[in-house]
């Protein structure tokens, strides 16, 4: 194994810093910076901005320019040989007589022509495995989607501390706005502008009429706003529908027009079948899954292995028995049937904690 220095942990993270300023824009393209350095000298530094434009390795050779012979090039995403939107990255780093490519990780995509062989085999040195870790999650959707056929799924709950998200009686029954604050509401919109979609129910659309668009931060481009609704039971004039971009998957034949693509996936029970929407949302080049619904769509998506990530927000507040639950789940006989977690990351938002969560 490469024992790789400090120098070239340095240039990494900095390849990395470079590859998440992609990270509202480049779906479905993985997000990817480069950096080009002569001895310890940045002679060039580029990343991949949106599908179509240029890669992060072209930006830097060409900030580079003549510098970029005998150089070491470092890029979080082993270079392309394939032809896509744009021509191969291996054939311009070869061209610029480039000495040295160090790769965080190899592309998991198996239909991608594997650029390390390449570059090996015309004589440049290749080398991957540094930071490693941090590069699959910089593009942990891009890898779900090119690996597993699905989205990394990300549900994002705020609740009480008795683990409550919405009213539970009376004529404003389901509605959950707002239970946390601003700082809590304005990092959500952070994770709404990352994600390549936005996944509610019907539930959710008839009690809070949301818009489910990213608001506040800046973002080069809203995610597709998608919305599980068995029976087709959405008004015409749900806020959802403006600025259009919206999908619904249903159970039932549609016999209305609506301001949205709708998609028929029922399920024996003539719901929809959330394994194949997810599959359906991966083909059309959906990364990231953002999910804000009601407890009953999230116990559906957690019970049917649909969930890998939960964003969970925590209120200093209580709401009492009657109010809506997190997750709609049946009942355990045992403490060890419980759905466990392992923390990601826990952080303070005004008066609210944000936790980051695996099951």
């Amino acid at each position: 194994m490469t024992a790789f220095t400090a120098f070239d942990h340095a240039m990494m993270a900095r390849a990395l810093e470079l590859g998440a300023k992609g990270l509202y824009s480049t779906t479905p393209n993985p997000r990817v910076g480069c950096v080009l350095v002569q001895g310890e000298a940045v002679v060039g530094e580029g990343w991949h901005e949106k599908a179509g434009g240029p890669h992060a390795e072209v930006v830097a050779i060409g900030q580079a320019g003549a510098r970029a012979a005998g150089a070491t090039l470092y890029v979080n995403l082993e270079p392309c040989n394939h032809h896509g939107r744009t021509p191969p990255c291996v054939d311009l780093i070869r061209q610029s007589k480039i000495k040295r490519v160090i790769a965080a990780m190899l592309d998991p995509n198996p239909k991608a022509a594997r650029g390390g062989a390449a570059l090996a085999a015309a004589g440049i040195g290749f080398e991957h495995g540094l930071m490693e870790a941090e590069a699959r999650e910089l593009n942990i959707g891009f890898v779900s989607r090119v690996t597993r056929g699905r989205p990394w799924v990300r549900m994002k709950i705020a609740a009480t501390l008795d683990g409550r998200t919405a009213l539970g009686e009376g004529p404003n029954a389901g509605k959950s706005q707002w239970i946390t604050g601003p700082e809590a509401r304005k990092d959500g919109h952070r994770w709404r502008a990352r994600a390549c979609a936005i996944l509610t129910g019907i539930g959710t659309v008839k009690a809070d009429d949301p818009r489910l668009t990213v608001r506040e931060v800046e973002t080069p481009r809203q995610p597709l706003r998608v919305v599980v609704d068995s029976r087709l039971e959405i008004a015409d004039g749900a806020r959802i529908f403006e600025g259009g971009n919206v999908l619904i998957f249903c159970g039932v034949e549609a016999k209305r027009k609506l301001g949205a693509e709708i998609q028929r996936l029922p399920n024996p029970d003539g719901k929809v079948e959330l394994p194949k929407m997810l599959e359906e949302l991966a083909r059309r080049g959906v990364n990231e899954l953002h999910v804000e619904a009601g407890f009953r769509l999230n116990g559906s998506l957690l019970r049917e292995g649909c969930v890998d990530e939960f964003l969970f927000y925590l209120n200093p507040s209580l709401l009492g028995d009657e109010a809506q639950g997190m997750v709609l789940l049946p009942g355990f006989a045992s403490l060890d049937q419980r759905v466990k977690f392992k923390i990601s990351s826990l952080e303070r938002l005004g008066d609210d904690i944000r936790i980051l969560a695996r099951p």
